[in-house]
């Protein structure tokens, strides 16, 4: 007869064999609850391997890697010649013992420090939840378009390269790496630089990129010019850094370069915000004209430009106009750009172009900030640049959201002919659209959340001359892009009905 721990294994561990978790990990997970729960006390035996494979009706080797598992956690102590024994693996960390008067708020979370701290209301949160069927946001890739087996097969080679643990194990590092090298070769290539890894550091995001820059560049009260609708984003890490924002016109040609010549003199200014190739929000492109007036002031002025390119590779129609840093002969330009957005996000990566010294020190605050870094991101990256797979995925991307941009002209005309203008832009993910009637765009918002719509305050912009929203539509496929703009129709004349 089987012994009462056979029995009590035989009811308790179930497993599934179709399961993506392995056999084994399945029943020593079960053996571990037994094991809290009180089924098995300390210095029971666990039945033999063969034993339990027969019970079990697995193989004998599935077996010894449960025990070994238990043992490697220190739930077993696996005696040669005696058996597998039950442990209790030991406490690591002790309660402590209060001696105040409040014993029964001792392990209770505080809601609030016992110490000053300084809040940080330039950093606060813009994100937004709803539960509606529908959305609209700033312009973002659709993940759906993501070949999901082939990114699991790219990142599973990239993890058994037998280079990775040396990358991992590496005290210094005397050459730039291969990542650094090819991500220099792709730029070369596609946006007209003439780079090497001395001028480039790779990081999480563009958002990271900007942040270290703003600390290298900028000081309390230093002013930084943005136009006068800017990326709400940077907007908030240039006011965390302490800077003065001073904001200048923008027209069909992008920023006015003018007014900056004629506002403001000499050394009062630190640094420049541009989207030279598609302004944030209203995606119009800042003149070859204007860039070149831009690039000659930065050099008499002596201040900064920072250069946003957060879109460069979707580009619908002709070629796009290379980055002004592709021509900066004065060290002038610190460009921030994106890698992978044909990607999932988390394969995406961020990079900073820029002289040789402001990079040098950019890696040191990059050390702070993220010492680790993604090895096997870079690998992944590496190999996808070198095979072609990251220009493929764009090129093939690039066709789709074409499609998506047509046929979102095609519904605004239908629904908003008369009621919104726009300019049909030549390459990214979102339209800038201007309504003709100064409605409220909160009332807008909301009307849309009825229709199961839902507009972040993020894409809405309004003050006295302007009520625009910036519509990203690369998340939606054609038939979701005609549902959206048939519901901000119907939001629109609810709205309109109280305006008039």
């Amino acid at each position: 007869m089987n012994s009462p721990v056979d029995q009590l294994l035989k009811q308790l561990v179930q497993f599934d064999k179709c399961s993506p978790q392995p056999v084994y990990i399945q029943i020593a997970q079960q053996i571990i609850n037994a094991i809290q729960r009180g089924y098995l006390s300390i210095g029971t035996v666990l039945p033999g391997t063969r034993v339990l494979s027969r019970l079990l009706k697995i193989h004998r080797n599935t077996v010894v890697a449960v025990y070994e598992e238990l043992a490697s956690q220190g739930w077993v102590e696996i005696i040669p010649n005696k058996g597998t024994f039950i442990l209790m693996p030991e406490q690591t960390t002790a309660p402590i013992k209060a001696t105040t008067q409040q014993l029964d708020q001792v392990y209770e979370n505080s809601k609030k420090p016992g110490f000053p701290f300084q809040p940080s209301f330039n950093l606060a949160s813009t994100l937004q939840t709803s539960k509606a069927r529908y959305s609209i946001n700033d312009g973002t890739p659709d993940l759906r378009l993501h070949p999901v087996h082939q990114f699991s097969r790219w990142y599973s080679a990239a993890m058994k390269r037998k280079s990775l643990i040396s990358k991992w194990n590496r005290t210094t590092q005397v050459f730039h790496s291969v990542f650094e090298t090819q991500l220099c070769n792709y730029l070369n290539a596609t946006r007209g630089f003439h780079i090497k890894p001395n001028n480039l550091i790779s990081t999480r995001s563009t958002e990271m990129s900007l942040y270290i820059v703003s600390r290298l560049l900028i000081k309390p009260k230093d002013v930084v010019i943005v136009g006068h609708l800017s990326n709400y984003a940077a907007n908030m890490i240039f006011q965390q850094a302490g800077a003065n924002i001073k904001t200048i016109p923008i027209d069909s040609n992008g920023l006015d370069i003018d007014y900056i010549r004629t506002h403001f003199v000499k050394d009062s200014v630190r640094c420049v915000y541009v989207c030279a190739h598609r302004h944030y929000p209203t995606s119009v492109t800042l003149s070859a004209e204007r860039r070149l007036k831009l690039l000659e002031l930065a050099k008499a002025y002596q201040f900064a430009i920072i250069e946003d390119d957060y879109d460069y590779d979707f580009q619908f129609e002709g070629s796009a106009m290379l980055p002004m840093a592709s021509a900066d002969a004065n060290g002038v330009v610190v460009y921030l750009g994106k890698l992978g957005q044909s990607l999932f996000p988390s394969f995406q990566t961020g990079f900073v172009v820029a002289t040789e010294s402001l990079i040098s020190e950019a890696k040191n605050y990059l050390q702070l900030l993220d010492k680790q870094g993604d090895i096997v991101q870079e690998q992944m990256l590496t190999e996808l640049i070198y095979e072609g797979e990251i220009y493929r995925l764009i090129k093939k991307n690039v066709m789709v959201y074409k499609q998506r941009r047509d046929s979102l002209e095609m519904y605004l005309t239908r629904y908003f002919k008369d009621l919104i203008t726009w300019e049909k832009p030549s390459g990214g993910l979102a339209i800038w659209l201007q309504f003709k009637y100064n409605i409220s765009l909160v009332k807008l918002a909301e009307a849309a959340e009825n229709y199961d719509l839902f507009l972040p305050k993020t894409i809405l912009y309004q003050d006295r001359d302007t009520c625009a929203i910036r519509f990203g539509y690369g998340h939606l496929n054609e038939e979701e892009i005609e549902s959206v703009i048939i519901k901000l129709k119907q939001a629109y004349n609810t709205v309109f009905k109280d305006f008039v």
